[in-house]
């Protein structure tokens, strides 16, 4: 196998790197603990011949210099007994143990330095500290902790990227990795309603209704998506994950759609838990690397098995196989994904859930002279299910560009969807009247990712969608409008 790195680069090299520039000598520490220690007012002179807390802060720092660390630790412990929060000590004490290679006790004291102190500089170079006594306690994790706590205070735009490059060293040498993603959507049809309270099937009324649970409700959609994986094995030409996804999507109605829902009569409520849905994932994720070494070239075998619950009832269980083929060409600048995949879904609440899922895709992404970027998706599914209602061929089309410069304060990119859907027999009356059935549907959104705006290296990105699901079947058409919020990591 080629000596080459998979999608993140790993080995000697990677390490060595993380050790070089993301975590300088303590010369730059020191400095600022001088720095600090010049700008505190002058203490009282002792008339016993006891040295003052000035002078005290100065021999710390001299014995830091000098080669002593024992002594600096001993003298910034007196300090600490005069102010048990003087973050000047904490930060001497710091540095001294990560000269006696004591990461642990280094990294403590760094963390009291870091929430003693109220100048932003003093927390940057801190956190910069825990960090690296973080790595080498060997704690990656807690070291990408530190690190987003360091571009919290990040001074300027390059200490931001230094901070960002140092973070993806990290995230490519740690076997483990989450990943966290919160949403709020509000919308004026949260679940995928129908316009229209009448059945027309090709331009003519069956006599039925759709029941107004079917009809589009507004009110607000919220989410939460995390996801985790772990390295199992992994070297230069290839790597085996462990991973693990839940996500979990919630309704709140809206006022007018409760008042809506409450005038039908009836037994049975209709309210926020029956637009519920959840799904959960285990995989096992093999990557490795494939052809010329200058195309980056990989694949991917990926076997997961998994649940969907909708309106507190479990929809299906499924069990998925994936491959995937990606390499660059043109000088590197665009890159192409093929993707073929295989689902079995089976111990489902309904027939139409019960089914054998075909998948075909291919993505290509090209980055432009100016440094704009411009992608297409296509996606091919055939469903075989138990129900003629289940059973489809669909194909997707997703076109996006993203801009490279900010607009004002915010980087912008688009996208415009476009989906076809054909079910050769479909029974929507009753007695069954199968008929096929046949939706079209576009989408477009804008979204504006507030980079310069950041918590620890999170941005709040908004995005804006609107579109239309056309369909011979009335019941099925549908119209969207919402506006959605999440925070997103910068790196």
């Amino acid at each position: 196998m080629a000596n080459r790195s998979v999608t993140r680069p790993a080995g000697k090299m990677l390490r060595a790197l993380a050790l070089a520039v993301l975590f300088s000598p303590g010369g730059v520490v020191v400095a600022h603990a001088q720095t600090q220690a010049q700008t505190r007012p002058p203490a009282q002179s002792s008339d016993r011949g006891e040295i003052t807390l000035e002078q005290a802060r100065q021999l710390a720092i001299y014995a830091l210099q000098n080669g002593d660390p024992g002594l600096a630790i001993q003298v910034s412990k007196g300090l600490l007994q005069a102010d048990p929060r003087d973050p000047l000590a904490y930060f001497v004490i710091a540095q001294a143990h990560a000269g006696l290679n004591q990461p642990n006790l280094g990294r403590r004291a760094a963390a009291r330095a870091y929430r003693y102190t109220k100048n932003d500089g003093s927390r940057y170079q801190a956190a910069q500290l825990a960090a690296k006594m973080a790595y080498l306690e060997g704690k990656p994790s807690l070291a990408q902790v530190w690190l987003r706590r360091t571009a919290q205070f990040a001074p300027g735009e390059t200490e931001e990227r230094a901070v960002a490059r140092d973070y993806r060293a990290l995230r490519a040498i740690n076997p483990m990795s989450f990943r966290l993603r919160l949403d709020a959507r509000p919308s004026n049809n949260v679940n995928n309603g129908s316009d229209t309270a009448l059945n027309i099937i090709d331009g003519v009324p069956d006599g039925g209704t759709t029941p107004v649970a079917g009809r589009a409700l507004s009110g607000v959609i919220g989410s939460v998506d995390l996801a985790g994986t772990y390295r199992l094995r992994g070297d230069e030409g290839s790597s085996t994950t462990l991973g693990g996804r839940i996500y979990i999507q919630r309704v709140a109605l809206s006022n007018a759609a409760r008042d809506l829902l409450a005038s039908v009569p009836g037994p049975v409520r209709v309210g926020n838990s029956n637009f519920a849905s959840t799904y959960g994932e285990v995989s096992l994720r093999h990557i490795f690397a494939v052809g010329e070494a200058d195309k980056g070239g990989t694949a991917v075998v990926e076997l997961a098995v998994g649940e969907s619950w909708y309106a507190q009832e479990r929809s299906y269980r499924f069990t998925r196989l994936q491959g995937e083929r990606r390499w660059r060409t043109g000088q590197g600048r665009t890159q192409i994904t093929l993707l073929a995949q295989a689902e079995d879904r089976a111990k489902a609440r309904y027939g139409a859930n019960d089914a054998r899922i075909l998948g075909l895709g291919a993505k290509v992404r090209r980055k432009l002279d100016s440094g704009d970027s411009v992608g297409v998706t296509l996606a091919l599914r055939d469903t075989d299910a138990v129900d003629n209602n289940g059973t489809l061929t669909s194909v997707s089309m997703r076109a996006n560009y993203s801009f490279a410069r900010s607009v004002g304060p915010a980087r912008l990119s688009t996208g415009l969807v476009l989906g076809y859907s054909d079910y050769p027999v479909y029974n929507l009356t009753f007695p069954p009247r199968p008929v096929p059935r046949t939706d079209k549907s576009i989408y477009a959104d804008v979204s504006l990712f507030f980079d310069r705006y950041d918590y620890a290296g999170f941005a709040p990105l908004l995005r804006i969608r609107a579109g239309k699901k056309f369909s011979n079947f009335s019941r099925f058409e549908s119209r969207e409008l919402s506006v959605s919020l999440s925070v997103q990591s910068k790196f």
